[in-house]
């Protein structure tokens, strides 16, 4: 999509919900609002289908606002012999590059090597990723002495390297890709909705058709019909499956990653680094991201969890990225360096539902698309790099099972809301010239974050940003880089909620209080438990 097609006002949230009433049935129904329902959205609208996707919380709320920010083919994949997800994934990374170039940057990221026969194999095994990416390649993967390797990574430690290997990759902010997402699936005729979980599955003669919806906000329930109903809902999915049958088993293996956020002086540069291997068998990042440095991950199994929607990071999680990163970097980060700290849970495939199994690190992200009897289609597994792949083959399946008429896939070149026609360093793209005509454009919320007043009244006018943490978690990245700052905004943030959408006073002070409590689980304290 260029510019000049580009729909800039959606829909308001009382026309998306007389939408429902509006239309008899749907072509397709979507569950979930994170990277892989949003994906599976934007590919049914761009084929012409009618299309609803309903998101209990907010888009991305989830595991899609807390990845590592990689769009790549997985350097650990290829070591697991994951050959098909490796091409596959670094494919989709070239589309994404052209199609929200606002949103993803190609990024070098550098292995240290302590032995020559160190680099020698790590420069083989990067060899094999470029042939793998073929005409994809972004570039070639090349090998660094020691006064490369330091003179790129200034903060590394440099005791016992020889040198390094560097290769290229990208970068992304997850939330924001999840609103284009969204904003593109309207584009195309999508009706989108968050804070409208679904409580209930409608069946007839033994089949789904429809689906029952409740707004978050009103208590106002909605029947929904629908030809075919996906269950995009990440690993929320088992929860779903069981509204359409209480018996089934655990598909999902929950596995916790976290990350830290510290100062960009840990890590001066533009370049990433990567530990191939840790004490648990993980490679960990520490990845320049928006003016700070990136630390993670981890891979913590959690059967542990009664709530799904709100992980935390682990004592013990916290303490392992501080050690590890303290063998690797000359100044060392301390608890009261981290400017934020965030816990996701992948939704990993379990391949024998074993719930025995004691590490998820060896699990593959591929992901699953399964038909249950009655027609519920489940996407289960993936990850961000791959969701335009999983929506096209998701849709492909819904059309057949919904007799649809045969539409092909249009998003390997659909440029993504926002995209710009020239180089744009605002992650609005196109729509950045839309901010000095709102209020508060030379007011900024914080004096160390890069938003202003302005980047608020718009998340909230354009991006169906309904709550205080919506906007500082999602719509702005505030909460994930310094979640102190981001705490002293939320009252400018609720008081400019308040003139945009004119909430009642206890839903104001209610959707206050919850962003207090997001901004206390986004700061590390001592004792803190998940």
């Amino acid at each position: 999509m260029d510019d000049s097609t580009m729909t800039l006002v959606p829909p308001a949230r009382h026309e998306s919900l007389s939408a429902l009433l509006d239309e008899d049935t749907w072509d397709v129904l979507i569950i979930g609002g994170g990277a892989s329902g949003l994906g599976a959205a934007v590919d049914a609208a761009a084929r012409g289908y009618r299309t609803l996707l309903l998101e209990a919380r907010d888009f991305a709320s989830g595991t899609s606002s807390c990845s590592t920010k990689l769009i790549h083919g997985g350097v650990r994949y290829l070591r697991q012999g994951d050959i098909s997800l490796v091409r596959s994934a670094l494919h989709e990374r070239t589309h994404l590059l052209a199609n929200a170039p606002h949103l993803v940057h190609p990024l070098a990221f550098i292995i240290p090597a302590r032995k020559l026969v160190d680099r020698l194999f790590y420069g083989t095994g990067l060899k094999l990723y470029d042939r793998l990416a073929g005409a994809h390649s972004l570039a070639a993967s090349t090998g660094l002495d020691r006064a490369a390797l330091l003179a790129a990574l200034p903060g590394l430690n440099p005791d016992g390297l020889c040198g390094g290997i560097r290769y290229w990759d990208a970068q992304f902010d997850d939330a924001r890709l999840a609103i284009a997402l969204m904003r593109t699936a309207v584009d195309h005729g999508a009706t989108c909705l968050n804070y409208l979980p679904v409580v209930g599955l409608l069946k007839a003669g033994g089949r789904i058709v429809g689906a029952l919806a409740r707004d978050a906000e009103t208590g106002e329930e909605f029947e929904i019909k629908a030809k075919v109903v996906i269950n995009a809902t990440g690993v929320h999915g088992d929860r779903i499956r069981r509204l359409d049958r209480p018996d089934s088993a655990p598909l999902l293996t929950p596995s916790q990653g976290i990350h830290l956020v510290v100062d960009a002086d840990f890590l001066p540069g533009n370049e990433a680094l990567l530990i191939p291997e840790t004490e648990d068998g993980r490679v960990m990042f520490a990845i320049p991201w928006q003016g700070k440095v990136l630390l993670g991950t981890t891979d913590t199994p959690r059967p542990d969890l009664k709530r799904l929607d709100d992980p935390q990071p682990l004592e013990e999680e916290i303490d392992f990225l501080l050690r590890t990163t303290a063998g690797i970097l000359t100044r060392a980060p301390t608890r009261a360096d981290i400017r934020s700290a965030f816990a996701g849970l992948r939704p990993l495939i379990h391949p024998e539902h074993d719930s025995d199994h004691k590490t998820t690190a060896a699990l593959s992200r591929e992901h699953a698309i399964l038909v249950s009897d009655s027609g519920l289609i489940t996407v289960a597994g993936g990850k961000w790099t791959t969701y335009r792949l999983m929506g096209e083959q998701v849709i492909d399946r819904a059309a057949v099972l919904a007799g649809l008429s045969p539409v092909s896939c249009k998003t390997r070149d659909l440029r993504l809301h926002g995209c710009p026609s020239e180089p744009c360093d605002s992650v609005l793209g196109s729509e950045a010239a839309c901010l000095p005509e709102l209020p508060g454009h030379d007011r900024p919320l914080h004096p160390a974050l890069p938003y202003s007043e302005a980047m608020v009244r718009f998340a909230i006018r354009y991006e169906q940003a309904r709550t205080v943490d919506d906007i500082l978690a999602r719509r702005t990245r505030a909460f994930f880089l310094d979640a102190a700052a981001a705490e002293s905004c939320i009252g400018k943030v609720a008081a400019i909620l308040a003139e945009e959408l004119t909430p009642a006073d206890e839903r104001l002070e209610a959707m206050t209080a919850d962003a207090c409590r997001s901004a206390a689980r986004f700061q590390v304290a001592a004792g803190k438990q998940g």
